[in-house]
């Protein structure tokens, strides 16, 4: 099938018009007229076929002419936790890359080393949406609101917790070893932390709060290609 038209519509089976911005897309850049074919995507897992019905200049109606439900390409629960980079366009090019490459939720928080508190959850959700548009990806990942680490290790979380830092006087395991010794279904949660990386104190709470230590290898890397590296790394554990 050759999806050329793709555009992102929460409960598109329950309206017969797409939201003002993908509707300003359809309109303005590809000019789509009364009886041409686009396909719908919900963000949780189904695919639409869909005829344009009323074409207007800020309006774009559609009838459903098909559901495509689709098969999860991966197993389980991949959970990213990071804090933000300083520079904004590397954390936003990491959430892009994630969500190409395969993630299902993406948390934000801020820690003692962090040189960012504040993060627009609403441009991360538009990056997200855009990647999985681009790569045809039927769920969209779940975009977190920045809070603390504190708070953060503090919330329950499903399956299997890892923490990845550079501290060689903490005993640190591969993450990419513990991830082999997982099942494909189970959950996983990686905490990548900010350019300074965590603090010792704060990989001990993690710790203590049930996180396994680990490092993602000899190289050293920035805080959006640990993340990316460790999204990676989940993807490769539950095909």
């Amino acid at each position: 099938m050759k999806e050329t038209r793709f555009f992102y519509v929460p409960d598109a089976d329950q309206q017969q018009e797409l939201p003002a911005q993908e509707a300003m897309h359809a309109m303005r850049v590809l000019r789509l007229k009364s009886g041409d074919e686009m396909f719908l995507m919900d963000g949780v897992g189904n695919y639409y076929r869909a005829q344009v019905t009323i074409a207007a200049t800020h309006n774009c109606y559609y009838d459903i002419v098909e559901r495509l439900p689709q098969t999860p390409q991966w197993q389980g629960h991949i959970h990213l936790a990071i804090a933000p980079t300083k520079m904004l366009d590397r954390i936003e090019w990491m959430v892009e890359k994630a969500t190409e490459v395969g993630v299902d939720e993406i948390s934000f928080f801020h820690s003692q080393f962090s040189e960012r508190k504040l993060l627009k959850t609403a441009r991360m959700e538009k990056i997200a949406i855009s990647a999985m548009k681009q790569s045809h990806k039927a769920w969209k990942p779940v975009i977190r609101e920045m809070i603390s680490f504190k708070e953060f290790i503090a919330m329950p979380v499903e399956g299997h917790k890892y923490i990845a830092h550079c501290y060689e006087e903490i005993p640190r395991t591969s993450l990419f070893a513990e991830l082999q010794q997982t099942e494909p279904a189970d959950a996983v949660t990686v905490l990548i932390g900010p350019e300074g990386d965590f603090s010792i104190d704060e990989v001990k709470k993690a710790v203590n709060a049930g996180y396994r230590s680990v490092h993602l290898g000899n190289s050293r890397l920035r805080t959006e290609t640990a993340g990316l590296m460790a999204v990676t790394m989940m993807q490769l554990s539950k095909q």
